[in-house]
């Protein structure tokens, strides 16, 4: 059984955290303001996609007045967009937009349907390079533990992952596996294929997965590795996945870029007429 929780990715948000270093874990809060320039890139990178510029952009005067904020502000968001290859700017012609190269070939590669739920986590990893950042057995810490089901203290592989598309860092993703479960999963062979399909590839058989979406700030740690400003706004999900015999081979906690995956469900309506919910049909996984 899968859990999805939807929130709301603001530019302010309250963080709460499991360290990544070997010690108990602790809970923080804060709370970090995107800057001005990073807000103004986000809102118009999201309209660019949606075709809301498609006949123009509006120029440096127009976005000064509705976002209310400096020229320098604004030339500092349109230098990103540019940077990123989204749009073109030229004296006297204005602001225009730009179609990323590749776009279509990779949109259709992405809206095929697949069979299940952890089949579609391992094909939508299928066209992105993974860095292996850590990777190393550690004692297992009591919320590990807890997730993974195991002793205290008993040993885990910790790996630490960021995997990224053409258009730059998608993910950084922290897993942990009980020793039992990760004798296929060296540094090596983690930077080529995915987890799932090793942890398969050594005899385990994967049964279901549960999963919780949130949303949390990027740490001056994640924010690096993903190339953001510090406190941006990330798509946070953590994971845990069993075997047949229902047991826990893998938490996964994995922190994604909210603009470059995407997270879709078919809804369809069940039940009588005076108790009617919905349940989830198919899942898609779209990076881009």
């Amino acid at each position: 059984m899968w859990i999805f929780r939807q929130v709301s990715l603001s530019s302010q948000a309250k963080l709460f955290y499991w360290t990544d270093n070997k010690t108990e874990p602790q809970s923080m809060q804060q709370t970090l303001p995107l800057p001005k320039y990073h807000s103004v890139y986000l809102v118009l990178k999201e309209r660019l996609r949606d075709g809301l510029y498609d006949q123009r952009v509006p120029g440096e005067l127009e976005l000064m007045e509705e976002f209310g904020v400096s020229r320098a502000t604004v030339r500092k968001a349109l230098e990103n967009l540019t940077q990123e290859g989204l749009i073109e700017r030229s004296a006297g012609r204005g602001t225009r937009r730009l179609q990323p190269p590749g776009q279509a070939g990779q949109q259709a590669s992405s809206t095929h349907r697949m069979a299940g739920l952890l089949d579609n986590i391992i094909a939508a990893s299928l066209d992105t390079t993974v860095k292996v950042i850590e990777h190393e057995y550690v004692s297992a810490t009591e919320p590990v533990a807890q997730m993974l089901q195991i002793e205290p203290r008993a040993q885990v592989l910790r790996a630490v992952r960021v995997r990224s598309t053409k258009a730059g860092p998608v993910s950084c993703i922290t897993t942990w596996v009980p020793r039992e479960f990760a004798g296929n999963l060296g540094r090596r062979q983690l930077g080529r294929k995915a987890m799932l399909v090793l942890i398969e590839e050594s005899g385990v058989e994967i049964g279901r997965a549960r999963q919780s979406i949130s949303a949390r700030q990027a740490d001056a740690t994640v924010a690096g590795l993903l190339g953001m400003p510090l406190g941006s706004a990330l798509l946070s999900v953590s994971r845990v996945v069993y075997d047949v015999n229902d047991r826990p081979v893998l938490w996964l906690q994995g922190l994604y870029c909210p603009d470059r995956y995407e997270y879709e469900m078919e809804l369809s309506r069940v039940g009588d007429i005076d108790a009617k919910v919905w349940v989830s049909k198919d899942f898609n996984a779209y990076m881009r």
